[in-house]
């Protein structure tokens, strides 16, 4: 698939039809940094951190790929799952697993990548390649801890946007994006869980757009 720049164009239909999009823009030789605004669809406060970033100035050396839901079905009903019920962070095909059935909130569909939704990400990480990506989340109000580089860099977009360094518990982590963004991410390639509050005020999105590109430009 060809990827115009400052167009958004679309790479996959969610189960009810729904378009999933991304937009390629900036330094096409710079540093690739994907972005999803949301993939749980009652979490989607971070698509305002994407619609900033397809308008906000870039600097050198960073090229955004940027995409607003990769859950649109779930985003339109206001629902954490896809159209199938499935959780979309439990359906990744890195270390997925059989877990839950329809209806529990982690359910994680009928096999890895089981879903239109994960099928159109997966294809979009293997063609990008990225330096860095960025998963926004609500309401943990958060980034999880880590060691070496990205431990470095987890802490530096967290002081930037004004989140503790916490752990992030709770569920059953398997099949989830973080897990397969370590496949298509280089060997100093980090991936970032961004657990936002339950709202996000205009300033905070100018935070979270100010640390996105600073660790971007910083440290890749």
């Amino acid at each position: 698939m060809a990827f115009p720049t400052d167009t958004e164009i679309e790479i996959g239909r969610s189960i009810e039809g729904r378009p999933i999009t991304v937009m390629r823009r900036g330094d096409p030789t710079g540093a690739r940094v994907l972005v999803v605004g949301a993939i749980h669809g009652n979490e989607d406060a971070g698509v305002a951190v994407v619609d900033r970033l397809m308008t906000e100035s870039l600097p050198e050396g960073v090229e955004l790929w940027l995409v607003r839901s990769m859950n649109p079905d779930g985003q339109a009903h206001q629902v954490r799952q896809n159209a199938r019920d499935v959780d979309l962070n439990r359906n990744f095909p890195e270390n997925w697993g059989l877990l839950g059935q329809p209806g529990d909130w982690q359910y994680a569909g009928t096999g890895p990548a089981s879903e239109p939704e994960t099928q159109a990400m997966v294809a979009l990480g293997d063609a990008v390649r990225p330096d860095l990506i960025l998963w926004y989340h609500q309401d943990l109000f958060r980034i999880s801890p880590g060691s070496g580089r990205s431990g470095e860099i987890r802490t530096r977009y967290a002081t930037i946007a004004g989140l503790p360094i916490v752990e992030i518990t709770g569920g059953t982590y398997t099949g989830t994006a973080s897990q397969w963004s370590r496949t298509v991410l280089p060997d100093l390639g980090v991936g970032i869980t961004v657990e936002l509050g339950p709202t996000v005020s205009d300033t905070e999105v100018s935070d979270h757009v100010t640390a996105a590109l600073t660790i971007a430009t910083e440290f890749f």
